[in-house]
């Protein structure tokens, strides 16, 4: 059977690691290795770590010099993977038992996996909510739809070991998972199965938000950063070396530079509009509330600054 590689990344994780590191060594699919990288932590986690990896032959622990971020952390995680596929665990979620010999039963011709995920609170309760409740999942090798928003988590995806042919380094600013999708969209396909495999934590300093949760910031300036951040995202998807539907990237990224010098993008919005089938084809939303989404993308950056 195939080797699979399961990269996990820690840094001050010892609150839920116990946890999570039981549900990844009691996996029920037999050809394992699990990588781990600590970045730094000045907790319990890697004597945690180290007494797993004494335990568990196939469990190999590695801690960096300097801290290196999620991002990075997570791409030299996976450059040490030695399997043909490749799976990824953030340190505080719980896994399915049989997540790993499912998805290998299920990825087929894809070159990239993933499943529907169930929430839970930050003490392990059920939310009764699945990640399928708030994101359209995407089935295809179209891009577009990552262009704006992603519905795919790290802890979800499993992924052919070819991909890293096309990956390249990651972009320290971007979410490591959002990067992994567009890069395989682009260069074959991707699917999902409707299993909810992980239970997946929520609380409030992750590093996501995906319920919305309440964050102690301004408001105001929180927007600031989104465009910020969606513009630079934005470029360095565009470009990608490999990348399909070039010319509608790079329309897209000259009306989005537009907005970053202007008060209003009117022409940005309307691009939005006319190609909201795949660029808010994540966004689960009534048509109502995806137009108001569009009409923000009328207002320039310099309009936000202002009024901030």
């Amino acid at each position: 059977m195939p080797l699979v590689s399961i990269a996990l990344c820690t840094y001050n994780g010892e609150k839920y690691l116990i946890e999570q590191l039981d549900t990844l060594v009691k996996q029920h699919y037999p050809e394992l290795e699990v990588i781990v990288v600590d970045d730094g932590s000045k907790d319990q986690t890697v004597a945690i770590l180290k007494q797993y990896e004494s335990t568990y032959p196939f469990f190999k622990v590695y801690q960096n010099e300097q801290n290196l971020g999620y991002t990075k952390n997570f791409e030299k995680a996976i450059s040490l993977c030695n399997g043909d596929f490749i799976a990824l665990s953030d340190q505080d979620d719980s896994w399915a038992l049989d997540k790993i010999s499912i998805m290998m039963q299920e990825i087929k011709d894809n070159l990239l996996l993933y499943h529907d995920s169930e929430f839970m609170t930050e003490e392990g309760i059920s939310m009764n909510r699945k990640m399928s409740d708030v994101r359209n999942f995407y089935v295809g090798q179209d891009s577009r739809v990552f262009l704006l928003e992603n519905c795919v988590s790290g802890h979800a995806i499993l992924f052919k070991k070819e991909l890293l042919n096309f990956i390249g380094e990651f972009d320290k600013n971007s979410f490591h998972d959002w990067w992994i999708v567009y890069v395989a969209s682009n260069n074959g396909k991707i699917s999902f199965i409707s299993n909810c495999l992980v239970k997946y934590r929520q609380h409030t300093d992750a590093n996501t938000n995906i319920l919305g949760m309440k964050r102690d910031s301004s408001k105001k300036r929180n927007a600031l950063l989104q465009i910020e951040q969606e513009y630079h995202r934005l470029k360095f998807f565009h470009d990608y070396e490999f990348n399909n539907f070039q010319a509608f990237k790079t329309q897209l990224l000259k009306l989005y530079t537009n907005r970053m010098g202007s008060y209003f993008s009117f022409s940005l919005a309307f691009f939005i509009y006319r190609h909201r089938a795949q660029l808010l084809f994540i966004k689960k939303k009534s048509t109502f509330s995806k137009i108001n989404f569009i009409i923000k993308y009328a207002w320039g950056y310099k309009l936000k600054k202002y009024l901030v």
